[in-house]
């Protein structure tokens, strides 16, 4: 009978030690699970961010180039005019009015640029913010 009981207490030792052993198995690759989908979700996140960041940087430039030729056509215009007047007061008029239209054309630009920065700095971080976001609710979940 000893012997019996003594099968038996292994028995159950050895039945015990497979179900932790498998336990701790499936924890872990549920683990190696998670985690590899986060890392999927968080390279995502990357990719968006860039391909916003991008986005952002082509459209700076090309408003960039569009106010370049704007004040380099309006440059043109105002040569010819000047060239074009008949008396110093004329002239003078011209040039203030130019000078006027420039900077307030320089103002509104440079409001269309600051929108376009922001804006585009929003949309390039919106994706890391989701993920942050995330992995904190994730780690405030575990405590």
């Amino acid at each position: 009978m000893a012997a019996e009981a003594a099968k038996n207490t292994v028995e159950q030792i050895v039945s015990a030690s497979n179900v932790a052993f498998k336990d701790g198995v499936d924890k872990t690759l549920s683990a190696l699970n998670e985690a590899n989908a986060a890392s999927k979700k968080n390279m995502e996140a990357v990719v968006a961010s860039v391909t916003a960041a991008t986005k952002g940087a082509e459209a700076l430039g090309a408003e960039a180039m569009a106010y370049s030729k704007s004040a380099f056509d309006t440059q043109v215009t105002a040569a010819r005019s000047l060239a074009g007047a008949k008396s110093i007061q004329e002239v003078l008029e011209l040039q203030t009015a130019y000078a006027k239209s420039a900077v307030e054309a320089y103002v509104a630009e440079m409001g269309k640029m600051t929108e376009l920065v922001s804006t585009s700095m929003k949309e390039s971080l919106a994706p890391l913010n989701e993920r942050m976001t995330a992995t904190v609710e994730k780690l405030q979940a575990v405590r």
